[in-house]
């Protein structure tokens, strides 16, 4: 089952204090078990939403919005990308993160759309379609 964890903004994040090198020193100690365990396969921090855009759709017409961005708890400052074999087990991985944050804070976890999940209308030519993108992008991301 792929996830993706997702690190809530904070008032922090937002106005783009830095994390310090305690923290800094506990999350790469913590992504080193991650990839050791085979779960990580992809993560990074985002900058604050006042370094961001939107793009709102209606219709036929784009418009484009700037950061930075309401809400603060609606906002993301960081994912990981991660292979596990339950939602419990990505839980279990969650609870061991240290805080991201110098406040509290709040991670969530998202299950991708598997291919099964689209049912008949995910037609063989699509499916065709998706695995040889899928293949292409893990050409071009292999070292």
């Amino acid at each position: 089952m792929r996830v993706m964890v997702i690190v809530k903004a904070s008032p922090e994040s937002e106005a783009g204090q830095m994390p310090n090198t305690e923290l800094l020193a506990a999350m790469g100690a913590y992504n080193e078990e991650l990839v050791k365990a085979g779960i990580m396969q992809g993560g990074d921090g985002l900058k604050p939403s006042s370094a961001g855009k939107r793009v709102h759709f209606s219709g036929k017409e784009r418009t484009v919005i700037d950061g930075p961005f309401t809400e603060t708890k609606e906002l993301i400052a960081g994912y990981w990308l991660w292979q596990v074999k339950s939602m419990d087990e990505a839980v279990e991985w969650v609870k061991r993160c240290p805080n991201p944050m110098l406040s509290d804070s709040d991670i969530e976890i998202r299950p991708f759309f598997e291919a099964d999940d689209f049912g008949a209308e995910f037609t063989p030519e699509l499916r065709e379609q998706e695995d040889r993108l899928r293949a292409e992008l893990e050409g071009r991301n292999a070292p």
